[in-house]
């Protein structure tokens, strides 16, 4: 059920990473999985998806890997960008599936925060999921570039990018440590700690 490459149209209208993205109700996710062997690593699968009827595209890829049956004595790397961030439940089925597959690695490059306002849950979903070892990130014009190169029927076109990109990149890389800081200042102490032999 996954296809390979998106229109353009949609990949322009789904990223954009507008500070108000009213009526974008879609998460899309493109991905690359890799297995890591020693030094080198080797491409297994890329295509993107969406969510479908009720069930939010995180858990729809989950599904997808789980009937894999990766190999447990390999590593395995995958790397999606998604045009939401997840959701809180969504945050938490990563976060489960990332502890039962402790030889895979997940980073997460996102163009918007969903629902990342004061008094939501999904802020601590993505503080879980950080903790539970998923690398995030919000995705910046080199990450729009590579997915333009290698998920959008670009009809080689070279990826122009909006007005703002840049601006709005920086704004929600700074919300977004916000977000995690707590996690960096608690191991910041805790290492203070240690050096301290506390």
């Amino acid at each position: 059920f996954c296809s390979i490459l998106m229109q353009r149209r949609l990949f322009l209208y789904n990223f954009r990473n507008l500070r108000k993205a009213k009526g974008r109700r879609e998460t899309y996710l493109c991905y690359v999985v890799k297995r890591r062997d020693s030094a080198t690593s080797c491409s297994l699968d890329f295509g993107y998806l969406r969510n479908q009827m009720g069930c939010h595209v995180e858990v729809l890829f989950l599904r997808y890997i789980a009937a894999w049956d990766l190999d447990p004595g390999r590593c395995y790397r995958i790397t999606w960008f998604t045009s939401w961030s997840p959701c809180y439940d969504c945050a938490q089925h990563i976060a489960n599936f990332l502890r039962s597959y402790p030889n895979l690695t997940l980073r997460i490059f996102m163009a918007r925060l969903y629902f990342c306002e004061d008094r939501k849950a999904e802020p601590e979903g993505l503080r879980r999921l950080h903790k539970a070892g998923a690398q995030i990130a919000i995705m910046t014009f080199k990450d729009y570039f590579y997915c333009w190169n290698t998920f959008v029927e670009n009809r080689e076109q070279t990826f122009k990018g909006w007005e703002g990109l840049h601006e709005n990149s920086v704004h929600l890389a700074r919300k977004l440590r916000r977000i995690l800081l707590p996690l960096y200042e608690v191991d910041d102490l805790r290492d203070a700690f240690k050096i301290l032999g506390l």
